[in-house]
C-alpha cells in the first residue's frame, strides 16, 4: 500500500489506520523537529497530489482485511501538510460512506484562514491542528514556512475554525527545549489558547528523529511549568508505544518502507513488530534496504532510527561511526 498504513499505535488516538494523501515529504512547514527530515518540497500551493480514487481503493482494501476492534480511528494524516490535498474533503465523505469508525485530521494549521479548508473538515470528528509559538518570530524560527504562511493567518484561522467547528479541536505543542518552554514563551502561547478555546491541549516532545541534530526535548521541570501555564484542557501526551501493524504483507522491505515512510523507527522497535518474520529473512530484508539506498540509519538522542530515503536528515561523521559500532547493519 502506498496511502493506507497501519494501524498504529497512536498517542492520541488508539490504534490509528493513517490515510496520506501527500507525497514525502510535501509541505508548507520545515519545522526543526519534524520526524520526517527537512521539507523538500516547501510549497503553498493546494492540488491533487495522489489520485483520491486510488486512495479510497486502498482504504476500502484495508477496512476490509482488518478484524472487528482492530482499529479505533481513521486518522488523515500526511507525509507533510495534509490539507495540502484539494480534495481532502470529498476523501472525508467518502470514508464516512464506507465506515462507522471516527474520522480524525492531522494538521498544521496553516490553511484554515481559508474558508474552503475549514469547511471540508467540518466531516471529521476530530482535528488536531499545532500551535508551537506566541510569537512571529518564534514561529518563523521553529515552524520555518514558508513566505505565504504568516503567524497572524495561522492564528486567525485557528480562532474562525473553533468558532465553526462542532467536532473535537485539540491543539497540539511541540515543546523544544530553549525555543518555547520558557514562561514568556509558554505565557505567550496560553493568551493564543486562551482566544482559541480548543477542547484539549496536547503537549508533546520531540522523541523519535528530529529534523536538527541540536533539537532536544525539555527536562521535567519545563514540561510540568507548560501543564500548569497552558491550563486545565492541557495534557502531556506520552510517546507512542506498541507494536506496528505489518501485516498483509508477503514482502518484509515494502513492510518496512510502508510504515518508516511516515514514521522512523527505533531499531528494536521495528524488530519487534517484525517478528513474525524468520529473523534471517528480517536481518537480509534490513540489510538490502540499506544498501539499495531506499532506508539509512539515523542517530538521534541516543537512539538508531530506521528511515525512508530521500528524507533529509543531516548526519555527521561521529553519529555515522556510532552506528556502525552499534552494529545496526553489516
Amino acid at each position: 500500500m502506498e496511502c493506507v498504513f497501519g494501524p498504529v499505535p497512536s498517542r492520541r488516538l488508539g490504534r490509528s489506520l493513517g490515510v496520506d494523501p501527500v507525497p514525502p515529504k510535501t509541505c508548507n512547514f520545515s519545522c526543526v523537529y519534524c520526524q520526517l527530515g527537512r521539507t523538500r518540497h516547501l510549497t503553498n500551493e493546494r492540488g491533487t497530489l495522489l489520485a483520491e480514487d486510488e486512495i479510497m481503493a486502498e482504504l476500502e482494501n484495508a477496512l476490509e482485511n482488518q478484524p472487528s476492534g482492530a482499529i479505533d480511528w481513521i486518522t488523515f494524516v500526511g507525509s507533510g501538510e495534509t490539507t495540502l490535498h484539494s480534495g481532502l474533503g470529498r476523501l472525508i465523505e467518502q470514508a464516512q460512506s464506507i465506515t462507522s469508525l471516527p474520522l480524525a485530521v492531522i494538521t498544521n494549521g496553516s490553511l484554515l484562514w481559508r474558508p474552503d479548508v475549514r469547511k471540508e473538515l467540518q466531516g471529521a470528528d476530530a482535528v488536531l491542528p499545532s500551535l508551537d509559538a506566541g510569537n512571529p518570530e518564534l514561529f518563523r524560527t521553529l515552524n520555518r514556512p514558508h513566505p505565504q504562511c504568516t503567524f497572524d493567518r495561522l492564528v486567525d484561522g485557528l480562532v474562525e475554525f473553533r468558532r465553526m467547528f462542532t467536532g473535537q479541536m485539540w491543539l497540539e505543542v511541540m515543546l523544544v527545549a530553549g525555543l518555547n518552554d520558557s514562561q514568556q514563551a509558554l505565557e505567550e502561547i496560553a493568551a493564543i489558547t486562551r482566544r482559541i478555546g480548543p477542547d484539549e491541549i496536547h503537549i508533546g516532545i520531540p522523541t523519535r528523529p528530529p529534523a536538527e541534530t541540536w533539537v532536544r526535548p525539555p527536562g521535567a521541570a519545563s514540561i510540568g511549568r507548560a501543564v500548569e501555564i497552558l491550563g486545565e484542557t492541557a495534557i502531556l501526551k506520552p510517546p507512542q508505544s506498541g507494536e506496528f501493524d505489518l501485516g498483509g504483507f508477503e514482502d518484509i522491505v515494502e513492510a518496512v518502507l510502508s510504515i518508516i515512510t511516515r514514521h522512523p523507527m527505533r531499531h528494536q522497535e521495528l524488530v519487534a513488530s517484525l517478528k513474525h518474520w524468520d529473523p534471517e529473512r528480517v536481518e537480509g530484508a534490513l540489510d538490502a534496504l540499506r544498501t539499495s539506498g531506499r532506508a539509512t540509519v539515523v542517530e538521534r538522542l541516543g537512539s538508531h532510527f530506521w528511515i525512508a530515503s530521500p528524507a533529509s536528515f543531516p548526519i555527521d561523521d561521529e553519529s555515522e561511526a556510532r552506528i556502525q559500532e552499534a552494529g545496526i547493519w553489516r
